[in-house]
């Protein structure tokens, strides 16, 4: 073949209009038949990606474009997906970096660009979202300046080409003042300034192994980039494990990608970005190589987790009834099948056969884990993140994370005031003048925990918060956690209203009528700092005596109902989450009341 392949990343920061691009790229390149069903942000295949609307999982495409194929992978965002962008970099040459017109780089931005950079990758700037109202493209274009030069770019690397785009309407310019028809101002920057793969096909057979995926048919297809040497369609070749071993295997089936379908090809091209079938036991950062001379290459490293999460079995009064999958062997099993596609996971044993230790890379990351699980039948009880330290030179280390703030600017104070407990120390304050600041934090991890649904409270959800891995620092002593009780069921019943009603003065409740609850579940946030264990199964006592006023209709206020991030983020040390395919309880760790510490006071 002719073809020239191109193999490049679409990096952006959360939310900048990386899918909804690629999508508009498919279908300029034709990838779509005239009378297809078109999926909006048809890359973000997975349930999850689409209800939140963020990327994942790193996924690539290829599309054609006269006689050049591009390979186009499209990563989260997200720093807790990290491990996912580092995969994806080093299948490509180049990059194409998305800055949203009006916000401009963001944290993580400039963590999947310094990655980038590191990588010595060819960049591209697309400042997309052009329509936006309150768009700034000359400003976020000097701001991305600013940033390649904080990142110690190259004179070649700063010597960038700026495209324009509309994402949604599928159009690019390279001026503003003249107005993008379609895509073809960017296809041809991508084609004139990414390097073409390179490689030497008769070399050694050097094929890196940086994604998985799975087929009922075929078994573990290892996503792979071609480096070196050609693969042909039954050959047998050697597997460089992580360890350093060899396993021989054979190759039952070798796909190209076309547009969003695989396609059987006979051998593999330089460069290309194939999917092999029938190695077994295949993983990430694994090389494919000869089995006479093997040439692996380096193995894939990736950022230390900073968090970590109890995970256990689900042994509530309540177990078992919703969920298919409840012993320990299942979510043992499903944590393994896990680690094999998830390169920023690790799972250590905690001494109880029946608890397991998840360590990632920020709660976001761990709480989709959780999510996906419960979607798929699994019942467990998860508690609060801790953060995962470590020791330098007799010194005890945690994590800290870089924390930028959009606010409007009357809630600058309370921000402030906020983050001066947890340990915050404002580095940089910029007003952009059109009534939002921009506040920039060094967080420990720790006081991140619980921060953004409070946060989202005090500003009235007109905040953006965003977060970056940003080093160690040593020990920063106690962070105050949650200021509040909780209100505690001392019974197991069905939840009245009479009685729910009499506890509305106490505190915040966060459960309706008529729900079943236990002895040690958490019922609402007492408007105290000490538990509280009180009656919500107690039911009026009818008598024959009649009052004007006693039979009026009872009013309970709208209960809060968390999701499972919020969840995790309110529990205390003592508490746990239960988590099934139907239900989220909040409950005490110990739940017999005499069995607790006594500090509650009884009602």
């Amino acid at each position: 073949m002719s073809t020239t392949i191109r193999n490049i990343a679409i990096i952006a920061h959360v939310d900048h209009g990386k899918t909804t691009l690629v999508d508009a790229m498919l279908k300029q390149a034709g990838t779509y038949r005239a009378n297809e069903a078109i999926t909006e942000r048809v890359m973000d295949s997975n349930e999850l990606e689409r209800e939140r609307g963020i990327t994942i999982l790193a996924k690539n495409t290829a599309v054609y474009y006269h006689d050049s194929k591009i390979n186009i992978v499209d990563t989260p965002g997200h720093a807790d997906f990290g491990g996912e962008v580092e995969r994806a970099l080093k299948m490509v040459d180049g990059v194409v970096l998305l800055v949203d017109a009006s916000e401009g780089p963001l944290p993580q931005t400039r963590y999947v660009l310094n990655k980038a950079l590191e990588a010595k990758l060819t960049p591209i700037l697309v400042i997309n979202k052009i329509d936006r109202p309150d768009a700034r493209p000359q400003e976020v274009l000097n701001e991305v300046y600013d940033l390649f030069i904080d990142l110690d770019a190259g004179e070649d690397q700063l010597d960038f080409p700026v495209v324009y785009t509309n994402g949604k309407l599928g159009t690019a310019t390279m001026d503003l003042k003249v107005p993008g028809v379609d895509l073809q101002p960017l296809f041809e920057t991508i084609v004139s300034t990414i390097p073409a793969a390179t490689g030497d096909a008769e070399g050694a057979l050097q094929i890196l192994v940086t994604n998985l995926d799975y087929s009922d048919y075929l078994g573990r297809l290892a996503i792979a980039r071609v480096f070196s040497g050609t693969l042909n369609f039954g050959q047998e070749v050697a597997i460089s494990k992580r360890d350093g071993s060899l396993q021989k295997a054979k190759i039952t089936k070798l796909f190209s990608f076309s547009g969003l379908k695989r396609t059987d090809i006979e051998k593999t091209e330089i460069g290309d970005i194939v999917a092999v079938a029938g190695v077994e036991g295949i993983t990430i950062g694994e090389t494919i190589t000869n089995l006479e001379n093997p040439a692996p290459l380096p193995l894939i490293v990736i950022d230390e987790p900073t968090i970590a999460m109890q995970m256990s079995v689900n042994n509530s009064p309540l177990a078992g009834r919703e969920g298919q999958y409840v012993t320990s062997r299942n979510i043992r099993e499903r944590l393994e099948k896990e680690l094999l596609t998830n390169v920023s996971i690790r799972v250590e044993d905690t001494g109880s056969p029946d608890s397991f230790k998840v360590l990632g890379r920020g709660e976001l990351q761990l709480a989709i884990l959780i999510e996906v699980m419960r979607r798929e039948g699994f019942e467990m009880m998860v508690g609060r993140p801790e953060i995962v330290t470590k020791e330098v030179d007799g010194k005890l280390m945690e994590p800290v994370e870089h924390l930028t703030i959009d606010v409007p600017d009357n809630f600058v104070g309370v921000v402030i005031e906020k983050l001066g407990p947890r340990k915050g120390e404002m580095v940089k304050m910029h007003n952009h003048g059109y009534g939002r600041v921009r506040l920039e934090f060094r967080v420990p991890s720790r006081g991140l925990i619980g921060l953004r649904s409070e946060m989202l409270t005090e500003t009235r959800g007109t905040i953006v918060m965003n977060t970056i891995f940003d080093g160690y620092i040593p020990h920063q002593g106690d962070i105050p956690q949650r200021p509040t009780g909780a209100l505690i069921s001392d019974r197991a019943g069905q939840t009245t209203t009479y009685a729910l009603n009499g506890l509305q003065e106490r505190g915040t409740l966060l459960l309706g009528p008529t729900v079943e609850v236990y002895e040690g579940m958490i019922v609402g946030e007492h408007n105290r700092d000490n538990d509280l264990d009180v009656n919500v199964v107690r039911e009026k006592k009818l008598t024959n005596m009649r009052a004007s006023s006693a039979d009026e209709a009872i009013r309970l206020v709208p209960f809060k109902a968390f999701n499972l991030e919020q969840a995790i983020e309110f529990i205390a040390e003592d508490e746990l989450v239960e988590v099934t395919p139907k239900s989220l309880r909040l409950r005490k760790k110990v739940l017999q009341a005499n069995r607790r510490p006594r500090r509650q006071t009884s009602q």
